[in-house]
């Protein structure tokens, strides 16, 4: 208070200025790498970026300093911050990754991620043509029992929901872009619900078709969240990579 330390039972009178601190502890595991950031905003709550084709969001076997969090622990080497990722995406995926910068505003996000309140939108390179311009699929899913890492639609699973719209499609047919809204946030959810309905993304080697050096087409377009600081509702939005742009004939 006015720039000393002071206890809960200080007494504010006005004019007084009030700093909070929010202190944290680092990230002492995961290493600081200097890797380029694409980012979108930033304040002293909030980091949003556009991850790129290749970048695991976290650390794990054989990725432990080329991904997301290797290259937010460098930016903010010189203080004690613990990378909290509130949204992920596959290394292969591109667009938004949402990330706290203190332990409040990582508490807020969660909370309003588990009940709906941020609304995600991704695009997806199908093959084909969606039978229907838009729909909703609402199909559960599971962990396949012979992989680490492939889902399956299952009875047994937990509840997964998908909005989706179609965007456009090429003139031969061949592939469309989707609008997809993921209701729920299940592992893989948009590319195996897009392929249980008969639209598997281009290039998916898990629920389509494995092609030689091509990713699966999925782009995280657009967040939408209330400030956990505060409270304003906002937008932020990704463009389409190139790869995509290039396959869409955009």
């Amino acid at each position: 208070m006015n720039g000393k330390v002071v206890t809960v039972r200080f007494t504010l009178s006005e004019g007084d200025v009030l700093t909070l601190s929010l202190s944290d502890t680092p990230s002492e595991n995961i290493e600081k790498v200097d890797i380029p950031l694409d980012i979108i905003y930033e304040d002293e709550d909030i980091l949003v970026v556009n991850k790129p084709f290749g970048m695991p969001t976290h650390p794990s076997q054989g990725h432990h300093d080329d991904t997301l969090a290797n290259a937010v622990m460098y930016r903010y080497r010189n203080t004690d911050f613990t990378f909290r990722a509130i949204t992920r995406l596959d290394g292969d995926t591109t667009g938004i990754v949402l990330i706290a910068r203190n332990a409040l505003s990582a508490q807020r996000l969660s909370d309003a991620l588990k009940n709906g309140e941020i609304v995600k939108e991704y695009a997806a390179v199908v093959c084909g043509i969606p039978v229907y311009k838009s729909g909703v699929i609402d199909a559960p899913i599971a962990r396949c029992e012979d992989s680490i890492i492939k889902r399956k639609i299952s009875p047994e699973g937990k509840r997964a929901i998908t909005r989706y719209e179609l965007d456009f499609s090429r003139k031969d047919g061949l592939y469309s872009l989707v609008k997809a809204f993921p209701i729920t946030g299940r592992t893989h959810q948009i590319r195996l619900h897009l392929s249980h309905i008969d639209l598997p993304l281009y290039g998916d080697f898990l629920y389509g078709k494995a092609l030689d050096n091509v990713r699966a087409y999925l782009h995280c377009k657009s967040i939408t969240i209330t400030h956990p600081m505060t409270g304003e509702r906002l937008t932020f939005e990704a463009p389409l990579p190139d790869d995509i742009k290039e396959i869409m004939q955009i």
